[in-house]
């Protein structure tokens, strides 16, 4: 249901919002009318991310029944890291994880869910150089060799900053080429890897992505497995925003060559609705690296003479100890729609990016940035002001502030969020992201009437 009465947003510089909220916390305790005003306050002043024109992120809307079991985690209140403390919750994890495994093509494996893609494509490096060099869980850096990762140029940035967290250097994160659609160039990896070879590097993992955080590109990943077969390379896939086109029968076929790769980290939060925040990192792996990997052993809570099967003590899998619930919300959203209701939900979101695809397409001053493979737009908007003057000297600076300019009336007025960015020479553009099932045509058409509405007199 639309909730038309509700902006996205009722927007605050911050130090009136922080005089709003009266943030100073204080020795003695308030009445329960003033404390409801407050969570009133908060509700007013956040961002509403369930209204169907917010499409600035990579999630968005809300599934009710992912909803209800975030509720009740929260009650619950328990850790997932011991059978003896979350029973259902380690079967829950289990059977969730083998159910998103089988739709990657493999009938066996290990997983675990962690606090964020960033974080499950940091647990595959770190698990690719343990398979390498196990001895590095015991002797730390030293006396390994120069290793290097490769990744696409417009690879999530977590890729560098979980080189640079486990002592690999950013330095030695080797960036490879795209085409025009922004998918990694095999050819370019194949020469890079053999470049850094011949420098004395060990090359030890390739980080692919299957829906690039702008453009939303694919890597081929077929023609990149064929890669890293070559070489012996552990072939990642950060799939965190598009791996729920896995249940599309109509869109898989977009990470054909999936089932070729040793990792995959996916979102369910993203695409799937199940909430912030819910990322899995699937592993191909039945040898537990995951567990000989992060391991400590701590004998107070991971006794090895327990009374049930101390295998279910999922803990010594993570580099974390306590851990949230992270999979009722996505089984009991499973349960209800069935794989075939999370298909209707990815196919709607393509039927939905598509229509605006096609409306741009008719409307003067909308300028594809690149046709769109996923649910990402990028564009341009040209004022009436600049149309016709491409050739201008200041034509590329003047385009560049069009984007933040109306972002600023759109989030003062609160009507909608869209965000908007420059890549390599691309001067800034807009990133609209259609997933909430919320949206409709309607606010597609919305859209368009105002981002005209705020931009025609620039």
């Amino acid at each position: 249901m639309h909730v038309f009465f509700l902006q996205v947003c009722e927007w605050r510089e911050p130090e009136e919002l922080a005089q709003l909220l009266d943030l100073e916390l204080k020795a003695t305790g308030e009445s329960q009318d003033r404390l409801l005003q407050r969570v009133q306050d908060v509700a007013k002043y956040s961002i509403k991310t369930s209204h169907p024109r917010f499409l600035n992120q990579q999630f968005g809307g809300v599934d009710y029944h992912a909803l209800a079991g975030r509720f009740l985690t929260e009650a619950l209140n328990t850790n997932l890291f011991t059978y003896e403390v979350a029973p259902v919750f380690v079967l829950l994890e289990m059977e969730v994880l083998k159910s998103l495994r089988q739709l990657v093509g493999w009938t066996q494996g290990d997983g675990i869910f962690c606090p964020g893609g960033s974080a499950s494509n940091m647990y595959a490096m770190n698990l690719a150089r343990y398979r390498l060099f196990p001895e590095v869980k015991s002797q730390g850096l030293y006396g390994l060799p120069r290793l290097t990762v490769f990744t696409s140029s417009q690879s999530h940035y977590s890729v560098k900053k979980g080189a640079a967290f486990l002592g690999i250097g950013i330095d030695n994160v080797i960036v490879v080429k795209v085409d025009d659609g922004g998918c990694m160039i095999p050819e370019d990896l194949d020469e890079k890897i053999k470049l850094s070879k011949s420098q004395g590097a060990v090359p030890f993992l390739v980080s692919c992505t299957s829906g690039t955080t702008v453009q939303g590109a694919f890597d081929p990943l077929d023609r990149i497995a064929d890669v890293c077969e070559k070489h012996k390379i552990w072939m990642h896939v950060d799939a965190a925003w598009g791996g729920s086109v896995l249940f599309s029968e109509q869109h898989r076929h977009l990470m054909k060559g999936v089932d070729r790769a040793n990792s995959v980290a996916w979102n369910p939060h993203k695409m799937l609705l199940a909430g912030l925040q819910c990322s899995a990192f699937l592993l191909q792996d039945t040898t537990n690296l995951l567990k000989r990997c992060h391991s400590a052993n701590a004998t107070y809570l991971f006794q090895q003479d327990k009374f049930y099967d101390v295998n279910l003590d999922c803990g010594d899998k993570t580099v974390q100890c306590s851990r949230k619930v992270d999979c009722l919300k996505l089984w009991l959203m499973w349960k209800a729609i069935g794989s075939s209701g999370m298909a209707q939900r990815v196919d709607k979101a393509f039927i939905h990016a598509r229509y605006l695809e096609e409306q741009m397409k008719k409307r003067e001053g909308f300028h594809l940035v690149c046709k769109p493979e996923f649910v990402n737009i990028c564009f341009w908007f040209i004022p009436p002001s600049m149309r016709g003057k491409e050739q201008n000297a200041d034509y590329q600076d003047r385009l560049g502030k069009v984007a933040p300019a109306i972002k600023e009336r759109m989030m003062k007025q609160g009507t909608m969020m869209v965000g908007y960015q420059p890549l390599a020479d691309k001067v800034n553009f807009f990133r609209l992201v259609v997933l909430s099932p919320q949206v409709s045509t309607k606010d597609m058409d919305f859209f368009l009437d105002e981002i005209e509405r705020l931009g025609n007199d620039l």
